[in-house]
């Protein structure tokens, strides 16, 4: 009976910390937000908030694990966002700033592509956003003052065709961007396409301004 229950306790103690996940921790690069959470401008939208990626369908690349060049600081003070908050530019060093997230794609396919950001009228209206991927670069400006179509948080960029791993990659750049203008960069998020649903599709051209 003891070692039955020695087992028991045991399988329960290792699916306990199976279960476990890790906690993020902020990008070590970024610069630490002024705004405490509960420091909010719409605090009707903290509903909205993501605050464990894992628990979204795809696979998520958050900005905790994303690449920076330049300055870019953490905040919280306009929800929704994934995980711990989002990045800004801090409406500053304009064209020499950009977040990179390169996902780790378990198979070859099609990808819908959907990014995060939070909205309001201090946003960015032109931010460029590149994605690689099979077929080449294509290049989207977005207006980050408009609310996105998907849970108030994420926008769907389009469908493109990705390799397995981590050859593909989508950068958030501050290039063009109002000065007096905020660029976010929060996460992104890749929903693997059926194949019935792209029979029709056409390749995406390289470049759309």
């Amino acid at each position: 009976m003891r070692s039955k229950l020695a087992c028991l306790y045991a399988a329960c103690a290792w699916f306990t910390a199976a279960l476990a996940v890790e906690p993020l921790k902020p990008h070590p690069q970024a610069i630490a937000s002024i705004h405490s959470p509960e420091e909010v401008d719409r605090p009707e939208m903290m509903k909205w908030i993501v605050h464990d990626p894992t628990m979204l369908p795809g696979i998520i690349v958050d900005e905790t694990n994303a690449q920076l060049t330049g300055d870019w600081q953490y905040s919280t003070h306009t929800p929704p966002y994934v995980g711990l908050g989002y990045l800004h530019d801090m409406k500053a060093g304009k064209g020499l700033k950009s977040v990179t997230f390169t996902p780790e794609l378990p198979k070859a396919g099609w990808y819908e592509v959907r990014i995060a950001h939070c909205y309001n009228v201090r946003r960015a209206t032109n931010t460029p956003v590149t994605l690689h991927h099979a077929d080449g670069d294509t290049t989207l400006r977005i207006n980050q003052q408009e609310e996105p179509a998907h849970g108030r948080l994420f926008r769907t960029l389009g469908i493109f065709r990705f390799e397995a791993g981590r050859n593909g990659w989508v950068r958030v750049s501050n290039e063009g961007t109002d000065p007096s203008k905020v660029v976010i960069a929060d996460a992104l998020q890749f929903l693997l396409v059926d194949k019935d649903k792209i029979k029709n599709l056409k390749v995406v051209p390289t470049t759309k301004p």
